[in-house]
């Protein structure tokens, strides 16, 4: 099956009976058991990222994760269907993790569950849990991730561009989560927010005006794009935003500013 990245609510109505497909809503848990798209499975979010403190936000093991799939269902053939909530946080981390395992087949549905809701798409409430597969994680991809040390080794060089998704207040310093607040020097801002249409359902907004927004911060496709938030989470939407745009070279930072601003002797600059 051939999906475009960034899927319409009214492409996917009818491909529900498809089973080559599997959706899986990252949608709180109590908007979910409310009501969700027919067949879908709920992944609980906080499960895609490990929770060991300071950097809560790093990959969850091998293990954890061929468990997780596997729960869900997960098979190799699927064509996932990555949603949620929020304007796609969630949903982006979901497929920033499915890059990380290997599995490259999938799509985000444009606004979520907002706009399926919104918009009349039909619902089912409850549990919805689906058959357990095999699936296992050999191996995880780290060309997707980016390491701090990895970070620190390009941080003055031309070709590096670091995408901070988190909010001016946050980047400023001004708003502090760990022992150490602003950014890292020479990241840009770009609150993850400001890439949803809120009058449609927190779509994303057309895709000439978000590359403009980021070519006017330096966040060029030449460059090599990292982008992070407080744990990578909310710039799963960045990375999944990057790579709509056909971003060659595009790395989500899972460790973020819980372990960048934690760390004793990372530099810090702040506005």
């Amino acid at each position: 099956m051939s999906l475009p990245l960034l899927l319409e609510p009214e492409q996917l109505l009818p491909l529900l009976a498809d089973e080559s497909l599997l959706i899986i809503d990252c949608s709180s848990e109590t908007n979910f058991l409310q009501a969700h798209i027919p067949g879908s499975v709920h992944l609980p979010p906080a499960q895609l990222q490990s929770g060991v403190k300071p950097a809560s936000g790093k990959i969850p093991g091998i293990e954890d994760l061929s468990r997780l799939f596997a729960g869900l269902g997960l098979q190799p053939h699927h064509h996932v269907i990555a949603l949620d909530d929020e304007g796609g946080g969630w949903a982006g981390r979901l497929i920033w993790t499915l890059d990380c395992i290997g599995h490259r087949r999938y799509s985000l549905l444009n606004g979520g569950q907002l706009s399926w809701i919104a918009e009349g798409y039909p619902v089912e409430q409850g549990a919805n849990n689906r058959q357990s597969s095999d699936f296992k994680v050999e191996a995880i991809d780290k060309t997707p991730i980016a390491r701090l040390e990895d970070i620190l080794a390009q941080l003055n060089g031309e070709a590096l561009a670091i995408w901070d998704a988190r909010s001016p207040q946050e980047y400023a310093g001004t708003r502090v989560l760990a022992q150490r607040g602003g950014h890292i020097p020479g990241a840009v801002n770009l609150e993850w927010t400001e890439l949803m249409d809120k009058d449609r359902n927190l779509r994303l907004l057309p895709l000439p005006q978000i590359r403009q927004m980021l070519e006017q911060r330096g966040l060029t496709p030449d460059k090599h794009i990292v982008t992070h938030c407080q744990t990578h989470h909310r710039s799963g939407l960045t990375y999944f935003v990057a790579k709509l745009l056909d971003y060659p070279n595009v790395q989500g930072y899972d460790g973020s500013w819980g372990e960048w601003g934690n760390h004793p002797a990372t530099p810090v600059a702040q506005a």
